[in-house]
């Protein structure tokens, strides 16, 4: 997922999208355990996308509080 289509979605879709990743996440770790992951590769890319959605969520709180 691009940052650039990140920015464009709200607050709310990107609080659901962020819950979706989390529990995209916990998935991955619960087949890595019991070895039935196809693709461990998916695990780095989904904590990276994590931390994109949490980086936008905060850019827009930022720029919330310093317009009022």
């Amino acid at each position: 997922m691009k940052t650039s289509e990140l920015r464009e979605m709200t607050s709310a879709e990107l609080e659901t999208k962020l819950q979706s990743l989390k529990e995209e996440l916990f998935n991955l770790r619960f087949q890595l355990a019991i070895n039935q992951l196809d693709n461990p590769m998916r695990i780095s890319a989904v904590k990276k996308d994590i931390a994109r959605v949490q980086t936008v969520i905060r850019q827009n709180e930022l720029s919330e509080q310093a317009e009022a």
